[in-house]
């Protein structure tokens, strides 16, 4: 993509920025909002981790300029959408509200160019270790950023070396058989959700697990993560979904092929 060139598409949906975490690759994404407009933004939950700012705060001027250019998109005539999630779950009790042009809403549906209904809901809600042992969360998320932080020392290292760049988390999720069953059972869970809505298929975040398929009889769309992956989805005019991997900006991902997955988190 030549510089200042600019894609336009019907709608981005955007989930687990992580604003206000240490991990949060504030930079991928403001250059990825620079070059990608749409007449609709989805903000599929947990864009800013009011977890993390609990325990110390950091919010550097990249972080600020991602919440400007959202803003600033929606002065501009975007419909701007933010369904929260569970690390920005303060929103919740601000449903129904408007605020610098921004919606808040627990789930949304989103009606494709297609004629599809989509179910628009960030996911965390259907999560039994969110919902049921909070505390377990809690110390997963600690083990996670954890494990950001070595995996940058490391990958700090693999640069110097002349290696690219490697994912431990993505790692993890794919080789550990345990992680791999409980993708699974997220996104067949997220299905039959979307499927008690009467919506043709489901469009959430959560699970860092950038993906688009039809495994389970409905269209699964997961937008990934800005922690690691930095990936989003687009919808295309004419109806047509894309993973857009922002790790590497000159690959994109092809658009509606349901074996392909974003390098996710």
């Amino acid at each position: 993509m030549t510089a200042n060139a600019t894609r336009r598409f019907r709608t981005l949906f955007i989930s687990d920025v992580h604003l206000g975490a240490k991990g949060c690759q504030a930079h991928r994404l403001l250059d990825f909002l620079r070059c990608h407009e749409a007449d609709e933004v989805y903000l599929v939950g947990d864009i800013i981790d009011g977890w993390a700012l609990k325990s110390g705060w950091y919010w550097p001027q990249s972080h600020n300029d991602v919440v400007q250019k959202i803003l600033r998109q929606a002065r501009k005539g975007a419909r701007v959408i933010y369904v929260p999630g569970n690390h920005d779950e303060f929103l919740r009790n601000y449903l129904g509200t408007h605020f610098g042009g921004i919606e808040v809403a627990e789930t949304a549906i989103h009606n494709g160019a297609d004629g599809r209904r989509y179910l628009v809901i960030h996911g965390d809600l259907f999560d039994l270790v969110v919902t049921q042992a909070r505390w377990l969360a809690l110390l997963g998320d600690k083990a996670y950023d954890l494990a950001i932080s070595l995996n940058r020392i490391f990958n700090g290292v693999r640069l110097k070396l002349g290696f690219p760049y490697w994912s431990l988390s993505k790692w993890a999720k794919l080789k550990v058989k345990n992680a791999v069953s409980y993708i699974g059972d997220f996104e067949k869970t997220l299905v039959a959700e979307a499927r008690r809505n009467d919506a043709d298929g489901v469009i959430c975040g959560h699970i860092h697990h950038a993906a688009i398929h039809d495994e389970f009889g409905l269209r699964y769309l997961n937008c990934g993560d800005w922690v690691e992956s930095c990936t989003a989805i687009a919808e295309h005019h004419d109806g047509r979904f894309e993973i857009i991997d922002w790790s590497n900006p000159a690959v994109p991902l092809q658009a509606d092929e349901p074996h392909l997955t974003a390098r996710a988190a």
